[in-house]
């Protein structure tokens, strides 16, 4: 038996008046996802729980089959698995994005633009963490490049013991709230500081504007934790596997669940992501293995940046562009298969964040009769009446 879990970040989301009070889901041109969804199990499931962070590491954990209440230790420590970094016990890890902050007022009072800097480019990016490090950078605290605005941050020897925001939940917003508290806020926000004064005067931001970007002016420390244990996917579920894969955070999982991380030159974490190259790893990987976790994180991207437009591209490529070739493989093998189909999670439009909303899955088995008769999408997962409360346990559902 060959499975294939085929996961669009952020993919569901809220129906839009400008799309006559219909989803993106609803609209998108996707005739493979409804192929799937009109002959296998059509539900509802929660990746994201009360009182726990409402982040992709938490979703796709909980979609991988482990319970976050559990295994879970903080988001950056996934993220620096997936750079190959060493972490020791007593080191604290922090996502590191360089942000785009406004340029008026005090710094306590500036207004968070956009937690990509205009997804900023490896080259750019690079540059601008260089002069960070040649600032701040000890014995105590190393920086790691990441993939366009996301980096790692480790410091050693402190126990942070506060929790700092997401960027990309408080787009549009004062980030008065959300500065660093805590034993070491002082600290910290006095680094951030710092960091405007050098990044706002760095040429690579000085061309960037000049180009009518947004400057990559401040870094932003979030998702603070330290080294996760946990458990082999192998010795969970009785199948090794491969995860395909733009984002340090998936591959992070990947590595700490003893499955191949397979990186895909081209592959960039947003909308402008080499789709196919995707669907021609994530076959060859099921030449050898009988599990692959398929993560497009595109419809995420474009659900934070507010663009419905394309949103709905992204369903459609990922529907043309990997899915089809995928599934059209597997139906020329011979071989038993299942796919599941779902987001992690909900970014919607109107939020440009996430949300804890449960969200549409669809289990496709080859060789079994359970035909929803329904098209894909937030609405019609509704009137199943198919309800799965605990993201972690859907893999067991799946994997038979």
């Amino acid at each position: 038996m060959k499975y294939v879990v085929m996961l669009g970040d952020g993919m569901a989301d809220y129906p839009l008046e400008s799309l006559g009070n219909k989803t993106p889901l609803e609209v998108a041109k996707k005739p493979t996802m409804d192929f799937l969804c009109k002959n296998g199990e059509l539900g509802l499931v929660r990746t994201l729980y009360e009182g726990m962070p409402t982040g992709s590491d938490i979703a796709n954990l909980s979609v991988l089959g482990y319970d976050p209440k559990k295994y879970y230790t903080g988001r950056s420590p996934i993220e620096a698995l997936g750079l190959g970094i060493n972490l020791c016990d007593e080191d604290t890890v922090f996502r590191l994005n360089l942000v785009s902050i406004s340029t008026d007022g005090d710094f306590e009072e500036k207004v968070m633009l956009d937690h990509s800097s205009d997804k900023i480019t490896n080259e750019e990016a690079y540059e601008l963490l260089d002069a960070l490090s040649a600032e701040f950078a000890s014995d105590k605290i190393l920086f790691h490049r990441g993939v366009s605005y996301r980096h790692v941050l480790i410091w050693k020897d402190i126990d942070y013991g506060y929790t700092m925001m997401p960027p990309h939940d408080i787009l549009d917003q004062k980030i008065t709230p959300y500065l660093p508290g805590g034993k070491y806020g002082d600290i910290v926000l006095s680094m951030m500081k710092r960091s405007y004064e050098i990044l706002m005067n760095h040429p690579v931001n000085i061309a960037r504007m000049e180009k009518g970007l947004k400057p990559a002016n401040c870094m932003w420390l979030w998702g603070e934790g330290t080294r996760p244990q946990i458990d082999l996917f192998s010795d969970k579920y009785g199948i090794s596997g491969s995860v395909v894969t733009a984002v340090p955070l998936i591959a992070g999982l990947a590595n700490g669940m003893g499955l191949k991380y397979i990186p895909v030159e081209g592959a960039t974490g947003d909308y402008h992501t080499n789709y196919k190259g995707k669907a021609e790893a994530a076959m060859a990987a099921l030449d050898a293995d009988d599990f692959v976790f398929i993560h497009v994180e595109a419809p995420d991207e474009c659900g934070h940046d507010g663009d419905t437009e394309l949103k709905i591209k992204s369903i459609e490529r990922i529907d043309e562009d990997i899915l089809k070739p995928v599934l059209e493989k597997l139906a020329k093998s011979g071989e038993p298969y299942r796919i599941l189909l779902m987001p992690d999670h909900a970014t919607p439009i109107v939020k440009r964040t996430h949300t804890i909303d449960k969200i549409p899955y669809v289990i496709y088995s080859s060789d079994e009769e359970a035909k929803s008769g329904l098209e894909y999408s937030e609405k019609t997962a509704a009137t199943t009446g198919i309800s799965v409360e605990f993201g972690h346990d859907l893999m067991k559902k799946f994997i038979i």
